[in-house]
């Protein structure tokens, strides 16, 4: 029987004089950064800090190097975590169900885990260090933002200016084109691939809702030698993530509501070039300054413009896609992975052995 994600009810914590709880709130520059042990606090002193030290020390020698240093920082920071809070055994198996629950949930369809690390802001972080822009530049790359739990593979290939669109006979239809183009020197890129997706007006992903059918408000288009795309979709509205999962117990543990400001997303590919993910913003929607996962950036807002003599749309929406070649984006650090940490990722999911 399943058991609903709890926290343990408060209980009486050890008590310190005011000197201990004024040192407790500075970190030691060892605590998780360094090779160096745990830091101690007057909170942690009680406690084993050479425990920590063991487990680290038993990786093997065959680890890679990213493997050894990641993990060693992890579990660095995740014992503190533990003796910080001291975290009983009831807390600790309410967070182990919240993650076994999670993967219970997830299917090919959602990603439930990729949900709650999204709540805790931790996609929209890593996001931020893996594709570090100078954004304020006019020539920038376009910006980057999380990919979210709702991306499906193998969208379909649709022509130039079809629509995304079935069987919604209500929604603010727009009309969106712009260039897909090379940030340094502006000039078009041939065989450019978007793949968009975004919910229907009922705030639902095609894979949620059963009265959508497969793919609905999905595609993917390839742009021609003039880089430029066109499409219909719809103007997308703000939604709530879904909140029967752990994820959304956890928002309602923490007094937080679910919604997301209306929004659009892509994956921009092209030969020679990095691909960006990324998600452009109604820059209208009373949510924008309040997102759930946090993803919103200035430079990803757009304004929705009224579209005249169209029969098909109300609105349209020009926007234009800057990708960096992955040779510009090494020389200008923008290449956001290297061949270790990228090795490292395959390693975790498929097993692989050290190197």
């Amino acid at each position: 029987m399943q058991q609903p994600l709890i926290l343990a009810p408060e209980k009486k914590r050890s008590q310190t004089n005011t000197s201990d709880e004024k040192t407790d709130q500075t970190q030691s520059h060892t605590n998780g950064i360094s090779g160096g042990k745990s830091a101690t606090t007057p909170q942690t002193h009680r406690f084993d800090l050479d425990f920590t030290q063991s487990v680290i020390n038993a990786t093997g020698p065959k680890a890679s190097s990213r493997m050894r240093k990641v993990m060693a920082s992890l579990i660095r920071h995740v014992h503190d975590f533990a003796r910080e809070n001291e975290v009983t055994v009831e807390e600790w198996m309410a967070g182990v169900e919240m993650i076994n629950e999670a993967g219970r949930m997830s299917t090919d369809k959602r990603n439930e885990g990729q949900l709650l690390s999204d709540i805790i802001g931790l996609e929209s972080l890593v996001d931020e260090i893996t594709y570090k822009l100078a954004t304020d530049a006019t020539d920038a790359p376009t910006s980057t933002a999380i990919l979210g739990p709702f991306w499906r593979a193998n969208a379909p290939a649709r022509k130039m200016g079809e629509s995304i669109v079935h069987n919604i006979p209500d929604g603010d239809h727009t009309f969106m084109h712009g260039t897909v183009m090379d940030y340094l020197t502006g000039e078009p890129i041939e065989a450019a691939e978007l793949d968009v997706w975004h919910t229907a007006p009922n705030g639902l992903y095609e894979q949620q809702d059963e009265n959508q059918v497969d793919f609905n408000l999905r595609g993917r288009f390839t742009t021609g030698k003039d880089g430029r795309y066109n499409f219909y979709c719809l103007r997308p509205t703000s939604y709530p993530i879904p909140y029967d999962g752990p994820a959304g117990k956890l928002l309602q543990l923490l007094d937080r509501h679910p919604m997301r400001p209306a929004h659009i997303h892509f994956i921009v590919s092209a030969p020679k070039y990095k691909p960006i993910i990324t998600q452009i913003f109604d820059r209208r929607d009373k949510h924008i300054t309040d997102d759930a996962v946090f993803a919103v950036k200035e430079s990803l807002m757009v304004d929705f413009l009224r579209r005249e003599s169209d029969p098909k749309a109300d609105f349209e929406l020009p926007y234009d896609f800057r990708l960096a070649t992955f040779e510009d984006a090494k020389k200008n650090s923008l290449a956001g992975t290297t061949e270790e940490s990228a090795s490292f990722g395959a390693d975790v999911v498929h097993g692989s052995g050290g190197h």
